[in-house]
């Protein structure tokens, strides 16, 4: 293996000694923050939008691979042209900055996926090995012929093209142009690219993808290189052997560079879930393995192993999703939740981490059977600060009285330790629709013990009011939910919740697009409803003639039926053509205004949201708005709140923080 100059080590040698790949006794959680094709779900900007909740619960996210790939269709990253050129069809660079810098100030490191199995050409139509030059602090970074594999694409690329780099060290791929890792160029390309991601743009580590295309020791050599301190393979291997090996060879100095994706674990699950024989869960890859479970990233389910159609069905969890992601979110390992469990099992999610996080689990917590059956497999899991015991399937289990059940759901069950001496909590923080009762629980070795709350954010006392054990309390409106454990006369262990009660009203939205010069502007959209039911017409969708002039300009706009809590939609402004379009843009669930870019990237025009900038609605005289809802908006153009039409201001804010506020497009201060 070619080695780097004298200088380069010598910068580098302070990181070397702390690579460590992945933290030990880690408790942290990953979100991945995408899923196939999910170009609006996955835009930075969306992502920013909720890195508020996000940060509550998660401590990793991974998001797609953020580089231009110098197509309209951006296949997710997987395609990568440009490493310096950060405008993707997820967002601007500069926006990318913004959501890695928001997500980090709460504490969320934001995990890049690194594609340097393979690379894109840069000419469209052109050349296969036609490689970009790009500049980075004025240092010019480029790849020729000699540095692709000798073999690449079973040897067809050679018949064409004078590649003279070495045989891959990994398994072909002909779907791009497989780059020679044993290529100095390669190397120095590679690691001045990992430390653009990570000391420029901010990242907080790498995920790479199709670790089988080259060999292990090269992804140790980049590690060891830039001092990362997440890294994660995606070496796709049901075999834990195999697994095994590839960490052992990311070896530097005897140490582990990496950790990997745990795709017995994943094999195990999917077939507990999918078969309903819940002693699959035996069988525990890395994870199970004390020796290896630092470095096992577990996971159910990716955006390769997601269902997409009926003709890429792969190889989904079928049933029992929740007790799936119970199971990771209970053992050793750092589990890595997908996309949309998270927005399908938001609750239960939510629930299963607080409570892992309560207990101290992590990566290398022990663990020991406590049933093994077709019909039930627990275990009894010890983390930093106490116990729990996961159950998973349909049969019957019945801890000890030292355990108390904590969440539950289809198939599983989750008890945590007495001795954590805390309250339990039935509901996480979230917003909801209508009133609704919350169950408190004392996790507690004090019999007696009760539960002491108050709804209006003040600490509870001992005199405040209380339940016993299992007991509820009504939420009705938007509150503060504090609760402390009473135990011997004295209050201990508060925790809070913050519940934001927002009545749904059926409404309408309006989406704006000013002007931009077109013979004709089309509004093409769609809901987000699992079926993408079509909105304006089929594609390109009908035309839209309807305008009106906001603050002297004028706007193409079209009103849209807002139909329950969670209803949103996608829209495309195009010109009737699929050459002439507008990027996705949403979800969409309140008034927009947006501006066309003048030219496009990746061959779509882009949006600047403006919304704010107009006031959030048109003017409030609008007639148009004279008999909708009541809706109550941060400055940030973030719905709170939606009352009936014609309720108050001051009712439609109350129980908000004084400050400044939009109420049906006037600013009002509190």
């Amino acid at each position: 293996m070619k080695r780097f100059s004298t200088a380069i080590l010598a910068l580098v040698m302070p990181l070397v000694m702390v690579a460590q790949g992945w933290p030990a006794n880690y408790g942290g959680v990953m979100l991945q923050g995408f899923f196939w094709d999910s170009f609006v779900d996955t835009q930075w900007t969306n992502l920013e939008s909720e890195s508020d909740e996000v940060a509550e619960y998660f401590d990793l996210l991974w998001v797609p691979q953020s580089g231009n790939c110098n197509t309209s269709y951006n296949v997710m990253g997987y395609a990568p042209v440009y490493w310096y050129d950060q405008n993707s069809t997820f967002g601007t660079e500069e926006q990318l900055r913004s959501m890695i810098q928001a997500y980090k100030q709460k504490g969320v490191g934001v995990i890049a996926d690194v594609v340097i199995n393979h690379r894109g050409s840069v000419g469209v139509g052109g050349s296969w090995v036609d490689f970009p030059a790009e500049t980075y602090k004025g240092v010019t970074y480029q790849m020729g012929l000699a540095d692709i594999c000798k073999n690449d694409d079973g040897g067809n690329t050679a018949k064409t093209y004078d590649v003279t780099g070495a045989n891959d060290t990994g398994e072909d791929w002909g779907g791009m142009r497989d780059l020679d890792h044993t290529s100095q160029n390669v190397q120095d390309n590679v690691v001045a690219y990992l430390n653009f991601l990570q000391d420029d743009l901010g990242y907080a580590g790498f995920r790479y993808d199709m670790t089988k295309g080259y060999a292990a020791k090269y992804t140790a050599l980049y590690n060891s290189t830039v001092g990362a301190a997440f890294s994660v393979g995606e070496y796709w291997d049901g075999n834990v052997t195999a697994l095994k090996n590839w960490l052992n060879n990311t070896k530097v100095d005897g140490v582990i560079q990496s950790a990997t994706f745990d795709f017995t674990t994943r094999y195990s699950v999917r077939d507990a879930c999918n078969g309903n024989n819940w002693s699959k869960l035996a069988n525990r890859g890395l994870a199970g393995d004390k020796a290896y479970r630092r470095y096992a990233v577990t996971f159910i389910e990716n955006h390769d192993t997601q269902y997409r159609s009926a003709t890429e069905q792969n190889d989904p969890i079928k049933n029992y999703v929740e007790a799936g992601n119970a199971f990771i979110l209970s053992m050793p390992g750092t589990p890595c939740v997908f996309l949309t469990h998270w927005k399908e099992y938001r609750d239960e999610i939510k629930q299963l981490i607080t409570l892992r996080k309560l207990v101290g689990v992590t990566n290398q917590s022990g663990y020991a059977e406590r049933n093994n059956s077709a019909s039930l497999y627990a275990a009894e899991v010890t983390g930093e600060n106490g116990k729990l015991i996961v159950a998973c399937g349909n049969g019957a289990y019945v801890p000890s009285s030292d355990f108390t059940l904590a969440v539950s759901g289809n198939a599983y069950k989750v008890y945590a330790s007495n001795s954590l001496e805390t309250p339990w909590v039935s509901v996480p923080s979230g917003e909801v629709e209508k009133a609704f009762d919350v169950t408190l629980t004392a996790l507690s070795t004090d019999a007696t013990a009760r539960l002491v709350y108050t709804l209006d954010g003040s600490e509870p006392t001992a005199s405040s009011a209380s339940v016993a054990s299992g007991g509820s309390v009504a939420i009705a409106s938007t509150c503060t939910l504090k609760v402390g454990l009473l135990s011997g006369g004295r209050v201990k262990s508060v925790v809070t919740r913050n519940y934001r009660v927002v009545p749904f009203v059926p409404h309408t939205v309006t989406v704006h697009v000013k002007d931009p010069g077109w013979a004709e502007m089309h509004f093409y959209a769609w809901a987000n409803d699992g079926g993408n039911t079509q909105l304006n017409g089929g594609w390109p969708g009908n035309v839209v003639t309807d305008t009106k002039m906001v603050n002297g300009e004028k706007w193409y706009y079209k009103t849209f039926d807002i139909t329950s809590k969670d209803y949103s939609f996608n829209i495309i402004f195009d010109k009737g053509s699929s050459s002439d379009q507008t990027v996705d843009i949403g979800p969409i669930s309140e008034d927009k205004f947006y501006i066309l870019s003048a030219d496009k990237t990746n061959g779509k025009y882009t949006v600047t949201d403006v919304t704010e900038a107009t006031g959030i609605h048109a003017p409030a005289a609008d007639a148009a708005r004279q008999n909708l809802p009541v809706q109550v908006y941060s400055l940030g153009g973030q719905l709170l709140r939606v009352y009936p039409s014609g309720t108050p201001v001051d009712a439609a804010l109350q129980q908000l923080p004084a400050g400044l506020y939009i109420v049906n497009g006037q600013k009002v201060v509190k």
